[in-house]
């Protein structure tokens, strides 16, 4: 039972999901599940038990759904991440630097366009105290 408990506080630091992680997410789900059909019986079917109970019963559906796919994505580790960053940022330094040399290597200048006129006045507006 210990077992259960340590792989669970474990599973808070791991990537993906573990099997105490998934067996805790439905335990949880059907209590809940439970204690809401009780105060539906309980309450003679109070319509905001029924929608709790549909809302709860949804969400457990969509948990399920993100664990499989979770399960069907291959989750990279911690060293993985590291290099594909790094290669990352070598990849925008480069960038940067043809950016650089493209403005520097540009000979046409650019033309702004503005106007001084508008075509509404412009209005100055005090603020009264009340």
């Amino acid at each position: 039972m210990t077992d259960f408990f340590t792989g669970l506080w474990n599973s808070a630091f791991q990537p993906g999901t573990t099997p105490q992680l998934i067996i805790a997410t439905h335990v949880s789900f059907v209590a809940l599940l439970l204690t809401l059909a009780w105060l539906i019986y309980a309450t003679n079917g109070n319509i905001h038990f029924i929608a709790l109970f549909f809302i709860a019963a949804m969400l457990w559906l969509a948990i399920i759904w993100f664990i499989e796919e979770l399960k069907s994505v291959k989750l990279k580790s911690n060293d993985e991440l590291f290099k594909d960053d790094s290669n990352a940022s070598v990849k925008n330094e480069d960038s940067k630097n043809e950016e650089k040399r493209e403005k520097e290597n540009s000979t046409t200048t650019p033309v702004s366009t503005s106007t001084s006129t508008s075509a509404t006045p412009s209005k100055n507006v005090r603020s009264r105290k009340v």
